[in-house]
């Protein structure tokens, strides 16, 4: 017999309450949770350093184990009002959504406002491109570009691993995710020691970025925009990215927008090349806002999907039954 599972209820609800926090309540500037494990992570790396796959694997297992087993014991807390109450924290700790939205505002702000010089102060916060060299429509389409990927790994992501998992879901993703930031990029360092830690990014982030690419397309309406070009865009265009993730969320966000993204990109002096994704005109200004819009209807329909998640029944095993005693059978 399928019966809900005892966590199931508590789950889902502190996954809503946690989004909703993070509409409201901003992000402390020092001491949040997830700055702390990042710190905690940069210290254990020094730790363990080698230039090596074997050390960087073992360095990831080292530091996701102790959160996922926080989350482990989160799950098991005895009252269901407790278990949401850890959770809803959870997911305001570990969900980016509102963050992500107000520096792509911002950046807006300054564009609109004809401060170039701040805007490529800000951009930094959302992504690691070279802000110097870029004009106007060129931070237009890394923000843009930026808001759909992180839409996928500060929103959906977290959310779709708290509705599947729990506590040990939410916890351990961010984890993974905030060890790509730090030692995932290809680098002298970290061309091996990474190595790891981006590819399990890259297999936790797999099912999150094709939600986000469905939930986008779904949502073209609200900018203006049609769902069946989205979803052909994302079709025809979202594997064309090196990344097997973000091309799907910038595919189908370049579809919902009527947008052409892609194209050179500068790191630290590295130029990237990146194919072209979709088949309108170049980001404006203007498409900032819009694309926010769009990643804010994804974030409420991702809550909403993974509190669904959450409620879905498990099987249990039934105990196995004992054969009833014959009349005559006496006990030893």
């Amino acid at each position: 017999m399928k019966t809900p599972h005892r966590h199931a209820r508590p789950r889902g609800l502190g996954l809503l309450l946690g989004a909703a926090l993070d509409r409201v309540v901003p992000d402390p500037p020092r001491g949040h949770p997830v700055a702390l494990f990042g710190i905690a992570a940069a210290r254990l790396e020094q730790c363990v350093y080698r230039p090596s796959r074997a050390r960087g694997a073992a360095f990831t297992a080292l530091a996701v184990a102790p959160v996922a087993a926080l989350g482990v014991l989160g799950e098991r807390a005895p009252r269901p009002a407790l278990r949401a109450a850890l959770t809803a924290a959870a997911t305001w700790a570990v969900v980016g959504g509102d963050m992500l939205g107000r520096e792509a505002e911002r950046i807006a702000d300054a564009l609109e406002a004809g401060d170039i010089d701040e805007a490529r102060r800000r951009l930094p916060h959302l992504c690691g491109r070279d802000p110097h060299a870029l004009d106007e429509k060129g931070i237009a389409r890394a923000t843009v570009e930026s808001v759909a990927e992180n839409t996928s790994d500060a929103v959906v992501a977290p959310l779709l691993w708290g509705g599947l998992l729990g506590l040990p879901g939410l916890l351990g993703y961010r984890a993974v995710n905030t060890l790509d930031a730090m030692i995932g990029h290809r680098s002298a360092r970290y061309e091996r020691f990474g190595w790891a830690s981006a590819r399990l990014d890259d297999v936790a982030n797999w099912a999150p970025a094709r939600l986000t690419a469905l939930l986008a397309t779904a949502a073209a309406p609200l900018v203006s925009g049609d769902p069946r070009r989205a979803a052909r865009i994302r079709a025809r265009y979202g594997h064309r990215h090196p990344s097997p993730n973000a091309g799907h969320c910038e595919a189908a966000f370049a579809g919902a927008l009527d947008l052409r993204l892609g194209g050179a990109n500068s790191y630290a002096g590295r130029v990237e090349h990146r194919p072209e994704l979709g088949e309108g005109r170049r980001p404006e200004v203007s498409d900032i806002r819009r694309a926010v819009r769009l990643a804010r209807a994804v974030n409420t329909a991702a809550a909403a999907t993974a509190a669904l998640l959450a409620e879905l029944p498990t099987s249990r095993r039934p105990a196995p039954r004992r054969r009833p005693r014959r009349a005559h059978q006496r006990k030893a």
